[in-house]
């Protein structure tokens, strides 16, 4: 599983110009699924969504995590991300896990962060999604599990 993460001040994601989830001050959170990717997997994610450091502390140094600042986690399917990119001039999809097994692990990887922080917004799975934000930094970093 990969995970592209960014520190964002506000990010949103429309689907046909209506906004199908938002955040303030958080993490933006697009999710790549693999077809190895299993709930361990899913634990591993979300484990470190909500407590990689990377918002300031009071001296500036990035020692505080999603769950310190009570910010919020947008997350957003993304199977573009485990594409195949080492050859040729055009990815391969074929390393991205098959569509229901990632809804599925998808739908459980947002049941367990809401189940365990306050605040989770997604977009849509398999949509056409719009994604906004304002990145905070900039701040981004690419985590595999």
């Amino acid at each position: 599983m990969k995970l592209l993460i960014q520190r964002v001040t506000g990010a949103r994601v429309e689907v046909d110009g209506e906004a199908v989830g938002s955040i303030d001050q958080g993490l933006l959170a697009l999710i790549g699924i693999e077809p190895q990717d299993d709930q361990a997997s899913l634990g591993r994610a979300l484990h470190k969504l909500l407590n990689y450091r990377v918002f300031s502390d009071e001296a500036g140094k990035m020692n505080r995590s999603l769950s310190d600042v009570q910010g919020g986690l947008l997350l957003v399917s993304q199977f573009t991300l485990a594409a195949d990119t080492k050859s040729g001039m055009r990815p391969s999809f074929s390393s991205a896990a098959p569509p229901a097994q990632g809804a599925a692990l998808f739908d459980a990887l947002v049941e367990m962060a809401r189940a365990q922080h306050p605040q989770v917004a997604t977009g849509r799975f398999g949509a056409n999604m719009q994604v906004h934000l304002v990145n905070d930094g900039p701040v981004t970093f690419l985590l595999e599990v």
